[in-house]
Parts: C-alpha cells; sequence; structure tokens
C-alpha cells in the first residue's frame, strides 16, 4: 500500500468534520414571530365609521366633565396666605389678610385677619389668624397647609434618604457617610449618624398648628372661644406606616437632623427618641409631592361638624420660605365623594368632549359637501401617467440622459 493510500481515510475523515461545522447564522428564528408574519387586523376608516366616534365620545366625556365640576363645586373651603404674617401682621391690633380665598354655599363676611406676638423667652413668632364661616361644614373637616415653589420632586431630594434607617436599623456612621443621604447623613462635629437622615427629613414642615377656636356666630371675638378639637390620627396613609418601623438606635448613638433643634433638648435626643413611626406628621411629608405646590394634611375630624361664626387659628412660625421664594398657606375644607376642590379633571373632561363634537360636525359637514368616492385611485399620486420629476424639471435622469 503507498503512503497516498494509507492517508486517504484521514483526509476523508477530516473533509466530514468540515462539511458536519454548519456556518453561523445570524437569521432569526422561522417562526412567526420572528419572522413578522403574526396575522394582523386594521380597520379601514371611512366617514361612517370616525364620525360617529367623534360624537359618541364628546356625548360621553361631557356629562362626565358636568358632573366633576358639579362635585367640586360643592366642596367648601377657606385659604389664607399667612408667609408674611411674621413680618407684616401687627403686634397690637388685627389687620387684614392681604391673601385669601374663600368658598361658601352664603357669602362670607369681612376679610379675614391676622395678629403676630412674640415670645420672648423663645423668640418664637405666633400669629393668629381670625376667619369667618359662613356655613356650617359637614363632617369630614380637613385641615391642609399648602406649599408653593417648593420642589420635593427634584431628583437628589427624592433620593435623600436610607431605606434601611428608616426600616429600624442601626446603620453605622461608616454606612451612611458618602452614601445617598450626604451632605445630611452625619453629624462630623459629634461624629454620630444622623436620624433621620437626608434632606426630606430635615426640610420637614415644622410650623405648630393649633385646634381652631371657635367665637360667638354673631363675628364677635368677646368671651371664651371653644375649640373645635381636630386630631392628627389618620393623617396618614397605611402603608406609609407600614414602612417605618421602631429604630434599634439608642438616643446617645445618633444626633437629630439640624433643622429639628427647635423641638428637641439642646438640639439632641436626650432620654427617649421620636418614634417616628407613631409622627403621621412625618410620615405626610415624606410622601414627597410631584409638583411644586401641593397641600399636605395636618389635621381632620371625622365626627364634628364646623358651625358657622367665627373661628381664630394660632400658629406658631417655623418654617422660613422666604428663602426660597415661596408661600404657605392654611386650608380649612371638606370633601365629596369624588374628593376635595379640583375642577382640572371636569375641566378636562368638558374641553375633550366639545372639542370631539366640534371636530365630528365640522367633518360631517365636509363629508356633505365634498364628499369623497372611497378608493378613488385618482388621489394616489404613484398611480398617476405624469411624467417623472426628472423629466418635467428638464434635469437628466438617473442614466445621465437629458429629455
Amino acid at each position: 500500500m503507498s503512503q497516498a493510500e494509507a492517508t486517504r481515510p484521514e483526509s476523508i475523515d477530516q473533509d466530514r468534520r468540515r462539511d458536519d461545522k454548519k456556518p453561523k447564522s445570524r437569521r432569526p428564528a422561522n417562526t412567526a414571530f420572528r419572522q413578522q408574519r403574526l396575522k394582523a387586523w386594521q380597520p379601514i376608516l371611512t366617514p361612517k365609521s370616525v364620525l360617529p366616534l367623534f360624537f359618541i365620545v364628546g356625548i360621553v366625556f361631557a356629562p362626565i366633565g358636568g358632573v366633576l365640576l358639579w362635585a367640586s363645586s360643592l366642596v367648601q373651603e377657606i385659604s389664607i396666605d399667612y408667609s408674611d404674617c411674621s413680618r407684616l401682621a401687627p403686634l397690637d391690633h388685627d389687620a387684614p389678610v392681604p391673601t385669601y380665598s374663600a368658598t361658601f354655599k352664603s357669602k362670607i363676611q369681612g376679610v379675614p385677619t391676622w395678629q403676630r406676638s412674640i415670645d420672648n423667652s423663645t423668640d418664637a413668632t405666633t400669629c393668629t389668624l381670625r376667619f369667618y364661616i359662613p356655613d356650617d361644614l359637614p363632617a369630614p373637616v380637613f385641615m391642609y397647609y399648602r406649599l408653593t415653589n417648593f420642589y420635593q420632586n427634584h431628583r437628589r431630594y427624592v433620593q435623600s434618604l436610607d431605606l434601611n434607617q428608616l426600616k429600624g436599623d442601626a446603620v453605622s456612621y461608616g454606612t451612611l457617610k458618602g452614601g445617598t443621604c450626604d451632605p445630611l447623613a452625619v453629624n462630623e462635629t459629634s461624629s454620630k449618624p444622623i436620624y433621620p437622615c437626608g434632606l426630606i427629613a430635615n426640610s420637614m414642615f415644622n410650623d405648630s398648628i393649633g385646634n381652631p377656636q371657635y367665637h360667638s356666630p354673631e363675628g364677635s371675638a368677646n368671651g371664651n372661644p371653644d375649640p373645635y378639637n381636630m386630631t392628627k390620627t389618620g393623617i396618614a396613609w397605611q402603608s406609609d406606616k407600614e414602612l417605618i418601623k421602631t429604630t434599634k438606635y439608642t438616643p446617645e448613638e445618633v444626633s437629630p437632623p439640624p433643622n429639628w433643634g427647635w423641638a428637641l433638648d439642646n438640639g439632641s435626643y436626650t432620654k427617649t427618641m421620636r418614634e417616628l413611626q407613631d409622627n403621621e406628621d412625618f410620615l405626610v411629608w415624606m410622601r414627597t409631592a410631584g409638583l411644586p405646590s401641593f397641600s399636605k394634611l395636618s389635621r381632620r375630624n371625622d365626627n364634628e361638624s364646623m358651625s358657622a361664626g367665627l373661628y381664630s387659628l394660632a400658629i406658631v412660625d417655623y418654617f422660613n420660605v422666604t428663602e426660597y421664594s415661596g408661600t404657605k398657606s392654611i386650608l380649612i375644607s371638606t370633601r365629596t365623594a369624588l374628593g376635595g376642590k379640583n375642577p382640572f379633571m371636569g375641566i378636562a373632561y368638558v374641553v375633550v368632549g366639545g372639542v370631539c363634537v366640534l371636530l365630528g360636525a365640522l367633518f360631517t359637514v365636509a363629508h356633505l359637501v365634498r364628499p369623497r368616492k372611497l378608493g378613488d385611485h385618482t388621489y394616489l399620486t404613484w398611480d398617476s401617467n405624469q411624467p417623472s420629476t426628472g423629466t418635467a424639471t428638464g434635469r437628466d435622469d438617473r442614466f445621465g440622459n437629458g429629455p
């Protein structure tokens, strides 16, 4: 046997192995989905199918918008802006409030007034608002504080918290430092973690709002007023209550946020920690708002109606809004089955319904005046016998030949 004959079987085996290796392909699998062969249905838009849709949408949306507007108009509320009370309100007498709004069934008597007083021991300013409610407000009655130009939706602001810390974990100094809570993660002076850390907790609304005091229905402030008791219980969402747990920190291990010093002894935790899961004001504040102007629930009364008459409301002014050119207001309001006063949805539904009816009417008139034949090939530019663009304009065609 020659050497060529001896090596021939090996070469045949190599050729077979080479043939067994299929060339790689990037072609997708031959399926209906991968090859875009799925069954589809596309409606044919005709005047008989499109025009009724405009009228149907208009007939449905407009009444819904009317109901929403009607429900919003049933809400009774009064809003008083007290942003400049500590600067403009007189010390010895009442003065009219520059900015307020009121929506009641009856006409409001007079203008809300304000007066301020200063506590010499703490230098805290107390703003006393007096306002008249012309109609009984049925329970439940809600009290909100409203802020403007406060961007809780800023990316860094929203991220400035530590979820593990809020869940009760005793997060260490080193873990917090350089994390999402910076620059309010740790206290460099005491070398302690800040609890609760972050910008959201530090900027918490801290005006101390009392209960409204009811005076005589005639509007006289003489005599001892009766308090209209409102509670903070139930102002926070149940889901927020379940998120925050009892902390494992001890008072000696942590420092409070810098802006919380006004409510603590010597600006630090002493014997007991503030249980955040029971502080519903804190829970409400930690649910950040999506717009720069927002209202947050502060108090509520679910059982007693608020009688018509003169009321006074004392607010200790701590929260500074002039630093960011914002405003703050107090809002007392009722609600309906559809919520509080917000005409936006009603207006939106009415506008959409009106536009659809208007477009439907215009298209109907156009169809009746100048009807268009369905499937008319004269409207197809690619199916006409006109000369090509290059020939019609005198330009050379793609092969370089002139007209």
